[in-house]
């Protein structure tokens, strides 16, 4: 099974000037955590980070630190998380038949939800971590008003890490690419692609550190592994 973190963004919505991945959380980057489980993962056998080159140097220095023997390579990624998981997907290894896909700042994910999505890989094309939503979802209009209320039976949250058929994949994002699709994840390509995606059962505790409250969220995750 092979590997790719986009991790080329810029945290915004963290508040910091640089990329959000090389906050400490603990005593490491956001990006080592990610790394250290997806080093424990048995299915996981290589791993590509794609990011901006200009970040290469502190992620080389925390590959280093971490000592990880699964071989890892830089690849450049894009402007967008789509972008980025293009030009990955071109720098798998030629051999690659799955990938999983997973964000660096979803730095929780455990190495069983790892195993978990590449074992899930052999009976599908593709899928995606998920949990089940918790709350009443409203779709409101431009004003805010309610329009809707969806039954939450068949409401599921999606995370990552999302697998894929690599071939398949490379089909879809130059399918997207051609007729300018814009999508915030991989799955979504797929499904304008007419395939059908599966869940596989995700983690409560494998949140996306997008805000300050997040790191905290996340410190008190991991204090209490």
């Amino acid at each position: 099974m092979f590997l790719l973190i986009p991790a080329a963004g810029v945290g915004k919505r963290m508040g910091a000037k640089g990329n959000k991945l090389l906050l400490p959380l603990k005593d490491k980057p956001l990006l080592a955590w990610t790394l250290i489980n997806a080093e424990k993962s048995q299915e996981i056998e290589w791993i590509g980070i794609m990011g901006q080159p200009y970040d290469f140097e502190e992620f080389k220095k925390i590959i280093d630190q971490l000592s990880l023997t699964k071989p890892i390579t830089l690849i450049k990624g894009g402007d967008t998380r789509q972008q980025s998981v293009y030009n990955g997907l071109q720098a798998l290894p030629a051999h690659a038949q799955k990938v999983l896909i997973h964000d660096g700042a979803r730095c929780l994910a455990t190495p069983e939800l790892f195993d978990r999505c590449g074992r899930a890989l052999d009976h599908c094309q593709g899928l995606i971590a998920a949990i089940p939503v918790k709350d009443t979802i409203k779709v409101v209009d431009e004003q805010k008003t309610v329009i809707d209320t969806p039954n939450r039976d068949y409401l599921w949250a999606a995370q990552t890490p999302q697998g894929f058929d690599v071939n398949l994949l490379k089909q879809c994002h130059d399918q997207g690419l051609q007729l300018g699709w814009e999508v915030t994840d991989d799955a979504a390509l797929l499904e304008k692609c007419g395939y059908s995606v599966q869940i596989v059962e995700g983690e409560e505790t494998n949140l996306k550190v997008t805000t300050p409250i997040d790191l905290t969220i996340a410190e008190f995750i991991l204090n209490h592994r």
